[in-house]
């Protein structure tokens, strides 16, 4: 199979871990500990958040103040090569030697009339407490909304149109390549306004399960695999009520609330991806990942399901 997989930012970085490269390169290791039997019986793709490394390097660059901060369409380019480098090594440590490995720098279209940029709801960077938050958002001008109990930094998040470069994945791809692209989301870009085919880049982060997910639909994949920080996904998340979905339709999950900043980009993109080409995709842990490619772990969203089918028995999440 073609399986293609959105790894989740807080995968490679947990909920409050210190943003070191030491902490970084032990999660892609433990990621790779569970991509590397995927890699060897299927294709895969690979794509990953990039949220708390795009707002790190957003920090760094205000602290230098003789020169601009970049912007985020420069950090995302940044963060997709960091990241990319350190899931291929990891891999590359548990795959045969001959398996070619590839990080692609993905640029994304999206459209500077989108919603989005009104409504600024794409987590980045690191957690604060709303004391420090305010007196940052007073420094900075920086836009801030509740992450849980604590407060993150949020930037406008528009809607993926176009992966520019899906001939070199499909071509790496013949070539047996496993494939890092897309990559926080991938590049954002936009052809300017006015100006004919001239693209540009854009002050905005793309959701990666979005982006993920067009790419899964472009490239014909057979699964998307949207890993995260919980086991499945859950109704009354945080109560004791809380229940676990085993699979669902896709409108019947649609039907269902999960917030903005992170559950629902992950619930949006499975069902758009099971919608428009009638399989198979699911949302779980990365420790899972075997599980959820058999369907027996992790939330399964699929046109073969007829409502919701919950878990017979919760198991323990984390956060979303």
């Amino acid at each position: 199979m073609l399986i293609v997989t959105a790894l989740g930012g807080n995968a490679l970085l947990r909920r409050g871990q210190a943003l070191t490269a030491e902490n970084q390169r032990e999660n892609v290791a433990i990621a790779a500990r569970s991509l590397a039997p995927v890699a060897m019986e299927h294709q895969l793709v690979v794509g990953h958040g990039n949220g708390p490394q795009v707002g790190l390097l957003a920090l760094q660059g205000a602290a230098y103040t003789k020169v601009a901060t970049y912007p985020f369409d420069v950090l995302g380019a940044e963060t997709e090569g960091m990241i990319g480098y350190m899931i291929e090594q990891e891999l590359g440590n548990l795959l045969p030697f001959e398996r070619p490995l590839a990080t692609l720098l993905t640029m994304i279209e999206v459209d500077p009339a989108d919603p989005a940029f009104q409504n600024p709801t794409k987590f980045i960077g690191p957690i604060y407490t709303r004391e420090d938050a305010d007196t940052i958002a007073a420094e900075k001008g920086w836009t801030f909304k509740a992450d849980g109990d604590s407060f993150r930094r949020v930037v406008a998040s528009p809607i993926p149109k176009r992966i520019f470069e899906l001939r070199p994945i499909r071509w790496l791809l013949d070539q047996n390549t496993v494939v890092i692209a897309a990559g926080g989301g991938g590049i954002p870009t936009m052809y300017e306004p006015g100006k004919e085919r001239h693209l540009v880049g854009v002050e905005c982060v793309i959701d990666k399960d979005l982006a993920t997910e067009l790419l899964a639909r472009e490239l014909g994949a057979d699964l998307l695999a949207i890993l995260t920080d919980v086991d499945a996904i859950y109704v009354d998340w945080g109560k004791p009520e809380a229940r676990a979905i085993r699979r669902a339709s896709p409108d019947a999950l649609a039907a269902l609330s999960f917030p903005a900043g992170s559950m629902g980009p992950k619930v949006e993109a499975a069902c758009r991806f099971a919608k428009a080409t009638g399989k198979r995709a699911c949302i779980g842990s990365l420790k899972d990942l075997s599980g959820m490619i058999a369907g027996t772990a992790g939330t399964t969203v699929t046109l073969e399901e007829g409502g919701i089918q919950y878990a017979a028995i919760a198991a323990q999440g984390a956060s979303s």
